[in-house]
């Protein structure tokens, strides 16, 4: 089974920042220059990067298209990017621009149906949902939405199968309590959700902090994994991910 590493560069307001468990009053900013960042990651001999639009994932409306455009041209990265996405025409002007996947959270929560038709007409090579996911105290894994600020009323396991049965392929899955927190991925949910879904190529997201927990990742089942904090805190070197 391959195995991809994602370095993930999430911007808001032009600045290179991280969350914690997606609150945007707990943020620290790393930079102010994600493509250079980006072509950092790609000289380490990355492949793949995900790129978030924070402003965009609370607010609506993709800002990130001459950041995603110099990406394609100034770079050998693949890039798979949302933040944003609401239409259809997003979802086109994403790809036209460069995009070879795209990201789509609280609209693949609210309404599947339509992001099942986007499965179907762009092609499951070239959208991820996200089903960034919170546990609540019955135990539920729940889906909150718009930049995790609003609690939705789907749970991960329903709607995770409901995209398997449409023909998803790429499904990205936060554990929004590990979120920026450095204390490692959540396997167990990440074996349950495999175990409910096994045609689903599930990339681990969130708590990641060393070589051991990419490792950890990879067991579990996942096709890949996105690093965060941990490559901008200097807790992991990206080469040492890659190579493992």
């Amino acid at each position: 089974m391959s195995f991809t590493v994602y370095p993930a560069i999430d911007v808001r307001d032009g600045q290179v920042v991280r969350l914690v468990q997606g609150d945007y009053a707990q943020q620290t900013t790393y930079g102010d220059d994600p493509l250079a960042l980006a072509q950092r990651y790609a000289k380490a001999g990355a492949q793949w990067l995900h790129l978030v639009d924070l402003d965009a994932a609370r607010a609506g409306g993709y800002t990130l298209l001459p950041l995603l455009q110099s990406l394609a041209t100034r770079s050998t990265l693949k890039v798979q990017t949302g933040g944003g996405v609401r239409s259809e025409s997003d979802v086109a002007r994403l790809l036209d621009a460069g995009a070879q996947r795209v990201v789509i959270g609280s609209l693949a929560v609210r309404e599947p149906e339509t992001v099942a038709g986007w499965i179907a007409r762009f092609g499951a090579e070239h959208i991820t949902v996200a089903l960034d996911t919170r546990q609540d105290a019955q135990g539920s894994w729940r889906l909150p939405v718009h930049g995790w600020t609003e609690d939705g009323e789907r749970e991960l396991d329903d709607l995770a199968a409901a995209y398997a049965a449409a023909g998803l392929h790429h499904l990205l899955c936060t554990d929004i309590a590990r979120d920026g927190m450095l204390s490692g991925p959540n396997q167990a949910l990440y074996q349950h959700l495999l175990a409910q879904c096994p045609t689903l190529a599930v990339q681990a997201s969130g708590g990641v902090r060393d070589l051991d927990d990419v490792i950890a990742a990879r067991a579990s089942g996942c096709t890949g994994v996105v690093l965060g904090k941990a490559l901008l805190e200097g807790h992991l070197e990206l080469a040492e991910a890659l190579a493992c």
